[in-house]
């Protein structure tokens, strides 16, 4: 799928973003705590240095709005892994299978076409992510792994909970959502 072309799925286009997108993504992400909230620039750089490995979810059917966000890259020095950074939704969107949509389209496009691994890190309280993650791997038909990944102590210095790394893959190219 070519990364400028968008998915009209429900009352949702998804589609890559562009940077007149940035504030909405942002606003978005300051909806759903506990969701980081990234800078206002660091959003204008997902949505115009890394177009290509995020998408947006826009309401067609009520005044146009992001309702969905899943932001992500691949990993310079392996090739082969999609790491997803963050997924928001509105609480319009949720229960509508946005997330995997969003997935499912980033990792169809050109700029994924080499990956075979989703990576990302979680909390172990974070229910929501758990759920989501967990669905990824049973729709990917992947096993899901988790391994230590950043450290309260070491790399938040006491500011943040500890994040495990999860691993879903080896997979092929992603199924249909329906």
């Amino acid at each position: 799928m070519d990364e400028q072309q968008a998915d009209d799925i429900d009352d949702y286009t998804i589609r890559s973003p562009v940077p007149e997108d940035a504030v909405g993504v942002h606003d978005l992400i300051a909806a759903c705590p506990p969701l980081d909230t990234n800078s206002l620039y660091a959003n204008l750089l997902q949505c115009s240095h890394f177009s290509n490995t995020c998408a947006l979810a826009v309401s067609t059917a009520h005044t146009p709005s992001t309702h969905g966000w899943v932001s992500g890259y691949v990993l310079p020095q392996e090739p082969e892994v999609y790491f997803l950074w963050q997924v928001a939704i509105a609480k319009e969107a949720r229960g509508k299978r946005v997330p995997k949509r969003l997935v499912s389209q980033i990792l169809n496009r050109a700029a994924t076409k080499n990956c075979r691994y989703l990576k990302t890190t979680i909390t172990a309280d974070n229910q929501a992510s758990w759920h989501l993650f967990e669905s990824l791997a049973r729709w990917l038909e992947a096993p899901l792994t988790k391994s230590d990944g950043f450290e309260e102590a070491a790399h938040f210095n006491g500011r943040h909970d500890s994040e495990l790394l999860v691993t879903i893959g080896p997979f092929g190219r992603p199924p249909p959502v329906v």
